[in-house]
């Protein structure tokens, strides 16, 4: 196993378990993470922090996170991964993305640059949800 394919290992590990210490650690301090939708550019970015407020999100949100049907291919300067995730929401709806996503990492083993394109009719159900919880807090 690759020192990347371990680092890749290691992501999705601590996205699965809601570990945002580990996923932290794993970032650079100035990572950013790009996701494909609407935007200028046809996507968004973020900052660690940022991102990691969303993942706390989302494993708050979706029961039985799991990363299937992963294809892992090493790159000179990271990985690139194709993957299915899955989960539920708390009403039984079942969400399943097609994702990919391109992983830039420097010399000391750190996630410096996420760029990350989902099928974004996938993540529907996750949008309606987020949006239903701001409309609760108003």
């Amino acid at each position: 196993m690759t020192v990347y394919e371990e680092l890749a290992d290691r992501f999705i590990a601590a996205i699965t378990g809601g570990d945002l210490d580990t996923l932290r650690a794993v970032y650079t301090p100035d990572a950013l993470i790009w996701h494909n939708g609407p935007g200028a550019g046809g996507g968004s970015e973020q900052r660690v922090e940022d991102n990691l407020r969303t993942l706390r999100w989302l494993s708050a949100n979706l029961r039985g996170i799991s990363y299937d049907e992963i294809r892992r291919d090493t790159l000179p300067s990271g990985f690139v991964q194709r993957h299915v995730l899955r989960g539920s929401l708390s009403d039984g709806t079942a969400i399943e993305v097609a994702t990919c996503l391109f992983a830039t990492v420097t010399e000391d083993g750190r996630i410096s640059r996420i760029e990350e394109y989902a099928d974004t009719r996938g993540t529907d159900p996750l949008h309606a949800l987020a949006a239903a919880q701001r409309a609760a807090r108003r």
